[in-house]
């Protein structure tokens, strides 16, 4: 069986989405995982702030890695964001994960998402799917 960095990595060097972003990944361990990000200039909105897609694809990436390590290929079924502060260019951005609950099928994810002075700026929570592959 593949150990959870192993699996991170894996999934990692074929997300496109993911690398085209700029996600580092700092930590990987069972049911939990740590992304960073640096909000650049293509990733703002109109507004000049960051698009808040930027926050929900940093937590959704967060999620799939920390839901996969334990070995079975898991998918996202339902996720939500709630954005509390606004993302600036320049902004370091971290994803944490915090796993609610795992079952043998179904598991509840708690993505917070902080900037570089540790500020929240954002909570996601994903639920997904443990189907019977394996990595």
């Amino acid at each position: 069986m593949k150990s959870p960095k192993e699996i991170v990595d894996l999934m990692f060097s074929n997300d496109p989405y993911s690398n085209f972003l700029g996600i580092s990944i700092e930590s990987c361990g069972l049911g939990t995982c740590q992304l960073k990000l640096k909000v650049h200039e293509q990733l703002l909105n109109g507004f000049s702030i960051a698009h808040g897609g930027i926050s929900y694809s940093l937590a959704d990436s967060a999620l799939a890695f920390a839901a996969n390590s334990y070995g079975s290929k898991a998918v996202s079924i339902e996720s939500s964001i709630s954005h509390l502060k606004t993302v600036q260019l320049g902004d370091e951005l971290v994803a944490t994960v915090e796993e609610i609950s795992k079952g043998n099928k179904i598991g509840v994810y708690q993505v917070t998402i902080s900037n570089q002075n540790n500020l929240v700026v954002a909570h996601f929570k994903g639920t997904v799917f443990f189907s019977k592959d394996v990595w």
